[in-house]
């Protein structure tokens, strides 16, 4: 008769070899090295995802700073061309006005009348009033200029004059400035009166 087919079951069944405990063993530290080996792997994979993360949030932070200093740095040099501008301006201006004032400085300090007599004195003295004038011209309009917002309290400050109103600060600013103004003014005119009263009376 022929061999009855084996059964399901049978097929199945482990043979010795495969049951004894040395093959078991062997089995489960098999098994332990794999989920020893998967666990490395996924602590190796979430290493790998921490470090993207963490390079995509500084790729983040790049652009949003980037995009930041390049908006300020943007704002910033146009304020400093301006500024650069303005400064060239202000250098070219403060040299016209040094030059300016150095010739009338040069001019008053260079003054002398004495020995000069008759109608040359009468000249010298109507050159020097009318250099004066413009001297004073030049001053009065040429300093606003050159200090639009503290020239008052400089000038006061140098005169020794305080602050404590505005209205005494800009009355005493003035009335000091007048003085220095009139003062040459008037020494001139008595000089001119004497020279002239000195003429009449040889």
């Amino acid at each position: 008769m022929p061999d009855h087919p084996r059964s399901s079951q049978e097929s199945f069944d482990l043979s010795e070899d495969e049951i004894s405990p040395e093959h078991l063993d062997s089995q489960v530290q098999k098994a332990q090295e794999q989920l020893l080996s998967l666990k490395r792997q996924q602590e190796t994979i979430e290493r790998q995802k921490r470090e993207l993360e963490e390079m995509s949030r500084k790729q983040d932070q790049l652009q949003v700073g980037r995009a930041e200093m390049i908006e300020k740095f943007t704002r910033a040099l146009v304020v400093v061309e301006r500024e650069e501008y303005e400064t060239h301006k202000r250098v070219e201006l403060l040299r016209s006005v040094k030059e300016g004032f150095g010739q009338h400085l040069q001019y008053f300090e260079s003054l002398d009348l004495k020995g000069i007599e008759g109608p040359d004195l009468a000249r010298e003295l109507t050159r020097a009033l009318s250099a004066l004038d413009d001297a004073k011209t030049d001053y009065s309009q040429t300093v606003p200029k050159i200090s639009p917002h503290d020239t008052d309290e400089a000038q006061a400050a140098s005169f020794g004059y305080g602050s404590d109103t505005s209205g005494t600060h800009h009355f005493m600013y003035w009335f000091k400035i007048g003085i220095a103004f009139t003062l040459p003014l008037t020494v001139i005119g008595l000089l001119l009166f004497f020279a002239l009263l000195t003429s009449g009376t040889r």
